[in-house]
């Protein structure tokens, strides 16, 4: 696939705005000169490989020193790391890049940009250096991971930062609210029911909600698969590409929307808007006693918490109590970017390889909370040593392992997932506002995701 037509498509939709915002800086980020090798001291060639990626602070460090690690025990290859900005930026930055023959050797993706990236025509699938790699044995990896990124029966990329929801608690607010620290709810109806008895009000003021989430389209898709219903057609666009929406037909949209609003209507849960560091603050502050979030933040919610309450942690709740589906991985995976060079997509395998060893993926654990992508990781000692200390994080790992694998759970393939989320999250704050109803939002928000879905394959045949 040519890149012109994929540039045409990003700029002929009517939501690509936030794709498009950072693409003039994408010529600062640096790119492969045309050698791009040296030699060391005793003449032997160094390939040079360039990695972009979306880690910023704690994270960002710990990409740091892995890359460092790497380097230190492949004296034959040298891996410059690179912090590209939020995910947006980062494939805005890539689009502009590849389009000058100057992007990088492997790149960062956001889950959802796995089927841009797919069409793009970029890659190198993960899936021919497994094949040529005799020794690389994938049946190691979480089969949850592997799901999310196998396209027709194709590995394209590694999972490396993923994650899922898990619902956090204030074990303390609920020993002084009278309810057992030790059951968490386990649906909407028990949310409802738990937030009566945690809100706390200081006159008409309230001081503490019982619940809070963000707006956030993740947690929308994540409920949907919850329900065990699928987010678009043609199974999630596993079978073939997804040409609409599912959850405006299957009922799993309005749902959420319907139990969303009756929560805010009792007025015991708070809404902290779009910006999901004010709902993870609520938290900590201890402006509200429940919030969904990521299994990577909960490292920072001990450091923010300290000692001034106690954390919980527990799975996904569902909408109802006949809900049998799971969670979808969230985070993002590793890309090997077809270059033109066959050595240096060898030598970026051997990095991802790397990456994804048992020991890398430990220490990428403890630092940042995302989920080792390989089963390996728990029969070292020192994971088993973590997981003592932060009990906390075993909930994610047993959530992760109960989910079934199947359409509902592998997570949707759009094109344009990135504007969808966009206009869920604008439809869904329009109803908490009161301009909408339910059925308006969810009407509303299928119009115009179909719209570009039908615009951007209409570019991709």
């Amino acid at each position: 696939m040519k890149f012109k037509k994929i540039i045409s498509i990003l700029l002929t939709s009517s939501m690509i705005f936030s794709l498009t915002a950072c693409g003039s800086s994408g010529s600062k980020s640096g790119g492969n000169a045309p050698d791009s090798s040296k030699e060391t001291a005793s003449n032997e060639k160094v390939i040079e490989l360039k990695f972009w990626h979306s880690m910023g602070g704690v994270n960002g460090k710990a990409v740091k020193v892995m890359t460092e690690n790497f380097n230190n025990t492949h004296k034959n290859i040298h891996v410059t790391a690179q912090y590209q900005g939020k995910y947006d930026d980062t494939l805005t930055k890539l689009k502009t890049a590849m389009q000058g023959k100057a992007g990088p050797d492997i790149c960062q993706v956001y889950d959802i940009g796995t089927r841009f990236m797919i069409d793009s025509g970029w890659v190198v699938p993960m899936q021919n250096f497994i094949d040529n790699d005799k020794e690389y044995d994938s049946s190691q990896l979480e089969p949850n991971l592997l799901g999310y990124y196998t396209v027709n029966n194709k590995l394209y990329s590694m999972p490396f930062n993923s994650s899922t929801p898990i619902l956090y608690y204030n074990k303390t607010a609920f020993k002084d609210a009278g309810l057992d620290p030790n059951k968490p709810p386990k649906n909407f109806k028990e949310i409802e029911e738990y937030s009566k008895k945690l809100v706390k009000k200081d006159g008409d003021k309230v001081s503490r909600y019982g619940f809070s989430m963000c707006v956030y389209g993740w947690f929308f898709e994540q409920l949907i698969a919850k329900q065990g219903a699928v987010y678009g057609n043609n199974e999630n666009g596993r079978k073939d590409k997804v040409t609409e929406v599912a959850w405006d037909k299957n009922g799993a949209g309005l749902n959420i929307l319907k139990e969303w609003k009756k929560l805010m209507d009792t007025g015991c849960v708070g809404n902290f808007g779009r910006k999901v560091d004010d709902t993870k603050n609520a938290f900590t502050a201890g402006r509200a006693a429940m919030i969904l979030e990521s299994t990577a933040c909960l490292g920072g919610f001990i450091k923010g918490v300290g000692d001034r309450f106690e954390i919980g942690t527990a799975y996904l709740p569902s909408l109802n109590d006949t809900d049998k589906g799971g969670v979808v991985i969230g985070g993002g995976a590793l890309w090997a970017l077809d270059n033109g060079s066959e050595e240096k997509q060898k030598a970026a395998w051997e990095f991802i390889k790397f990456i994804a060893s048992p020991e890398q993926q430990i220490y990428w654990n403890n630092q940042s909370g995302y989920f080792p992508i390989t089963k390996k990781a728990y029969d070292i000692a020192e994971m088993n040593e973590h997981l003592k200390q932060y009990p906390q994080f075993k909930t994610a790992i047993d959530q992760l392992h109960d989910t079934p694998i199947n359409t509902c759970t592998q997570g949707a393939l759009v094109g344009v997932f990135s504007e969808a989320r966009q206009e869920i999250e604008i439809n869904i704050e329009k109803m908490l506002q009161g301009t909408q109803t339910p059925e308006e939002a969810i009407q509303n928000a299928a119009s115009k995701i179909n719209a570009a879905i039908k615009n951007y394959n209409e570019n991709n045949k």
